[in-house]
């Protein structure tokens, strides 16, 4: 006789069915583990001996064979061996076998039975629930499983509890969605940057479209504090996109607290990132930081200090919102719907311009340098702007800017607008950054004379026709904050000047 158990298995944001299967049987004493387990799950061998030790119970003196299906499948991960402990339970009668034909397992065990976090539990939640199955899981990630919907959860503390429930002799409580405040960061306010009036507006018009920004300017002249403060001004998340990003986080192993995340993600990297960690990939895949940034913000600082090959990397999913990680044996497919941040000083000194400061390398050290950055990468960012060194005057003013919550308020109302054109339209995309072929056509009426100095700018200048595209839609986005129906000529104008266009001679 065979005891069943269902768990799953994770390709990227993928969950695929896993069906444990425990025999015992007579022979010579064995424990086998077959279905192509990796290290962490062989080793649940010992975790389930040890674990059932703590509870006073014995593997019997026989064959035990555990088959992890469909056996091509990689298995990965220790969430495997709370299934394998209770299909060994079934196997010997412990627990009925038919009291868990329903259920979706997954959780590590301890020594002493106690049973770990371990990643993965949302999506897992979330296939249960559209399967109509139930689901067992930790304790500590109850919280964040209970988002699935309307869906049984037994979250148990330790074994012990888990086969008391089964027996009836205990009853474990259904667990409470939880929100998570691991990313509760203290966000700095724009009216905390003194000057750099221009960033701030480009700062603006990149929240309300969902643009992707470059920064250049000196050392000190504040553009860190201006991308940190971005997730300030940008809207909440909704409830789809803050399950999307929950998902994804809790494949990574980021949600210690089991709950959902309700900020808008903040990454930054160190320029020192590896491609597979910004990327995602890995010995055993995992998503990078343009997936743990998804519907969020991605902040590269030092932007040539990247290694070429990292950031030419970036190209496709900055066009299609997809970061996918081939491998011989399968492709791995994680979201990847980010906005790109990106700072960097105008040479390796950093003082371009300044007489007194600048190296005697300049100017050729600043194409240098900036030739790091190969066109097509700088190609696909929407706005690039000069964030010039801070005066004194500016320094010392007393007076307040303008607030992050009343930007924030704009950025909304544009946000708004934007959605409800799309939802007209029948598009599934609510930012103009977003906009694609024909959609982006029926979005961008402009008026004559805008039309006329946009073909002027055009005629007189080499630029692609991704970047053609790219400043029609930050045009857009300019007419929306003004809440104009057409793109008028100030509004193409305003966009041309964020827009690096190398001119004919």
């Amino acid at each position: 006789m065979v005891a069943r158990v269902n768990t799953v298995s994770f390709q990227g944001i993928d969950v695929k069915p896993v069906d444990v299967q425990v025999q015992i049987s007579n022979g010579l004493p064995a424990f086998t583990i077959v279905g192509l387990p990796d290290k962490a799950v062989a080793e649940s061998r010992e975790r389930v001996r040890s674990a059932l030790h703590a509870l006073g119970l014995s593997l019997p003196p026989k064959r035990l064979t555990v088959n992890l299906a469909p056996a091509d499948l990689s298995k990965e991960g220790s969430h495997f061996d709370l299934p394998i402990a209770l299909g060994l339970l079934a196997a010997m009668d412990v627990i009925p076998k038919d009291d868990l034909a329903d259920y979706v397992v997954l959780g590590e065990l301890s020594l002493d039975a106690s049973i770990r976090a371990v990643a993965g539990v949302l999506p897992a939640a979330m296939h249960a629930s559209a399967n109509d199955n139930r689901l067992i899981c930790p304790q500590v990630c109850g919280g964040e499983a209970a988002w699935a919907g309307d869906i049984e959860i037994l979250a148990p503390h330790n074994l012990l509890q888990l086969i008391n429930h089964i027996k009836g002799t205990q009853v474990l409580s259904q667990p409470e969605a939880r929100l998570n405040d691991m990313d509760a960061r203290k966000i700095p306010d724009l009216s905390e940057v003194k000057g750099q009036e221009t960033a701030k507006r480009a700062l603006e018009i990149t929240a309300a479209g969902g643009h992707n920004l470059l920064m250049i300017g000196p050392p000190g002249s504040g553009k860190s504090m201006l991308a940190s403060c971005l997730p300030g001004i940008l809207p909440p998340l909704s409830p789809r996109e803050a399950l999307e990003v929950s998902m994804i986080h809790s494949l990574a192993g980021t949600l210690p607290e089991g709950g959902i995340l309700r900020h808008r993600p903040y990454r930054d990297p160190h320029h020192s990132a590896s491609q597979p960690a910004l990327i995602g990939g890995g010995q055993k895949v995992k998503p990078g930081e343009i997936s743990l940034a998804h519907n969020g913000v991605l902040f590269l600082d030092e932007l040539p200090e990247f290694n070429r090959s990292t950031l030419e990397a970036l190209r496709q999913p900055l066009e299609s919102g997809n970061a996918l990680v081939a491998r011989a044996n399968s492709h791995v497919n994680f979201p990847a719907r980010f906005q790109l941040i990106a700072a960097m000083n105008p040479c390796r000194c950093g003082h371009l311009g300044d007489s007194d400061l600048e190296c005697n390398k300049a100017p050729r050290c600043a194409g240098d340098y900036q030739s790091k950055i190969s066109g097509p990468v700088m190609d696909r960012i929407d706005m690039q702007v000069d964030v010039p060194a801070v005066s004194v005057a500016d320094l010392q003013n007393a007076d307040r800017g303008e607030t992050s919550a009343a930007v924030a308020m704009r950025v909304q109302a544009a946000r708004d607008r934007q959605a409800r054109r799309f939802s007209a339209l029948g598009a599934d995309i609510t930012q103009n950054a977003h906009a694609q072929g024909h959609v982006l056509e029926q979005v961008t009426e402009m008026t004559d004379e805008s039309r006329i100095l946009l073909n002027k700018a055009m005629e007189n200048a080499k630029t692609s026709a991704r970047g053609y595209y790219r400043l029609l839609k930050v045009a857009r986005t300019i007419a929306d904050l003004a809440g104009s129906d057409l793109i008028e000529r100030s509004h193409i104008a305003e966009a041309l000047s964020y827009r690096r266009i190398a001119l004919n001679d």
